[in-house]
């Protein structure tokens, strides 16, 4: 036999034990308070609000950057931008590449919390929920609200479990849990709103005969949403397990991390985009075409003219049309400032580093075997401001050094010339 103290126990994660106390609240509710589906229906709502809290917290403070298929308006920007901004006394540190993120999950949380109200809580009526029972689920919130949050704290920050996860990875759990309070809850609505037949329609949903809504089923819905719940912890299991193993199971998802770039040794030159250049080369027909959203988000404003124009309200019809040029050139000169503003490019005889100036980082580095094709573009607005860009081919992505004075010193370092200017004569 294996002695007492030589034995290793398995103790369950804070994970877990947040699931558990999770769904052994509603049970206990349901089992010793009397519950009916109203308080289950106004618990679990409660609870996916605060799983969306939790979940905006662990994705403001991942410590990996966000990885985008596209190259996003302004979010592709700030994911190129290889920084996070520092939290004092702490390790902690919040992704530019994060804040894109943020600003798209929030408002789908948020929707998706009043939609979920709506179609259950708004179905049954506030008024159902008696005043006791509304203060022991609103006491059972808090209790699954510290749960949520000492789990956070210790496998996440404590643990540094944010390390090993980006804002997206951060946020996915919320939405198979989300899901499953989100379903379960309109489906219990449904059921309430069938049930709710056998009685008056002018009598509350609490009149609902005992026998069709009874403690049989109400501890049915708490162990199937636990099932589930356990069947996502579960699936974050595997994800772990195929991440540290050679296998491949097809659940992990690496996210990118900030591997350090070398400098150079010796600096031969510094080049930077010109003053004009990083005031108009937001302007260009290249540009252009490849952030289509700017363009898209100032036809909107043009569509609302339409309206106006209709009703004979030209001096509104103007202003919406002067706003839409403004935003569609705002939105154009912000996201290019954000990615060459800053930007320094020290050139030696073994390679191109850029710099960030602004955050004083390294953002990328060619070396002139990295290459698999190059060219310089000159349009119109090259022309007109006296620059040239830069193209340089990659085999895993394509990098710009945009409006260039002189770009000789750039194309030196590499073993064959370009492959010859790509005159574009569109603006």
């Amino acid at each position: 036999m294996v002695p007492l103290e030589g034995r290793q126990y398995a103790t369950p994660s804070s994970e877990t034990i947040g699931v558990i106390v999770a769904n052994a609240l509603p049970l206990v509710g349901v089992v010793a308070l009397g519950w009916d589906l109203a308080a289950l229906v106004f618990l679990y709502w409660f609870e996916l609000g605060i799983l969306s809290f939790w979940a905006v917290i662990k994705a403001l403070f991942a410590g990996r950057p966000s990885e985008f298929d596209s190259d996003p308006l302004i979010g592709g920007a700030l994911a190129s931008k290889r920084t996070a901004l520092p939290i004092p006394f702490t390790d902690l540190g919040i992704q530019l590449s994060t804040l894109p993120v943020l600003a798209v999950a929030v408002p789908i949380f948020v929707l998706v919390w009043f939609f979920a109200g709506f179609t259950t809580v708004g179905v049954i009526g506030p008024e159902t929920l008696a005043s006791d029972a509304l203060e022991m689920v609103v006491l059972s919130s808090f209790g699954i609200f510290l749960s949520e949050g000492a789990s956070t704290l210790i496998e996440y920050f404590h643990r540094h479990g944010y390390r090993d996860h980006s804002a997206q990875t951060a946020i996915q759990g919320i939405f198979v849990r989300g899901a499953v309070i989100g379903v379960g809850g309109l489906l219990t609505a449904t059921f309430v709103g069938l049930a709710a037949d056998s009685v008056a329609s002018d009598d509350p949903i609490t009149a609902v005969d005992p026998a069709l809504v009874g403690l049989p089923i109400l501890v049915g819905i708490v162990l199937v949403k636990f099932s589930f719940d356990l069947g996502g912890l579960y699936r974050e299991r595997l994800t772990a397990f195929d991440e540290a193993s050679a296998l491949e199971l097809g659940w992990a998802y690496e996210p990118p991390s900030d591997e350090p770039i070398e400098p150079v040794s010796a600096v031969d030159e510094r080049l930077r985009p010109t003053l004009r250049g990083r005031l108009f080369g937001g302007m260009s027909t290249t540009n252009v075409r490849r952030h289509p959203g700017a363009l898209a988000t100032g036809g909107s404003l043009l569509l609302i003219s339409i309206l106006f124009a209709l009703g004979g309200a030209w001096d509104i019809v103007l202003a919406f049309v002067g706003a839409s040029l403004l935003v569609s050139m705002g939105l154009l000169t912000i996201d290019y400032g954000l990615r060459h503003g800053g930007v320094e490019y020290r050139v030696s005889d073994e390679a191109i580093v850029a710099y960030d100036q602004l955050f004083r980082t390294r953002l990328w580095r060619i070396e002139p075997w990295d290459e698999t094709g190059l060219s310089v573009e000159c349009d119109r607005l090259h022309r007109w401001l006296d620059t040239s860009t830069v193209v340089v081919k990659c085999p895993d992505r394509e990098f710009r050094l945009p409006h260039l004075q002189d770009p000789e010193p750039i194309l030196n370092v590499f073993d064959r010339r370009a492959d010859g200017v790509q005159r574009m004569d569109s603006t």
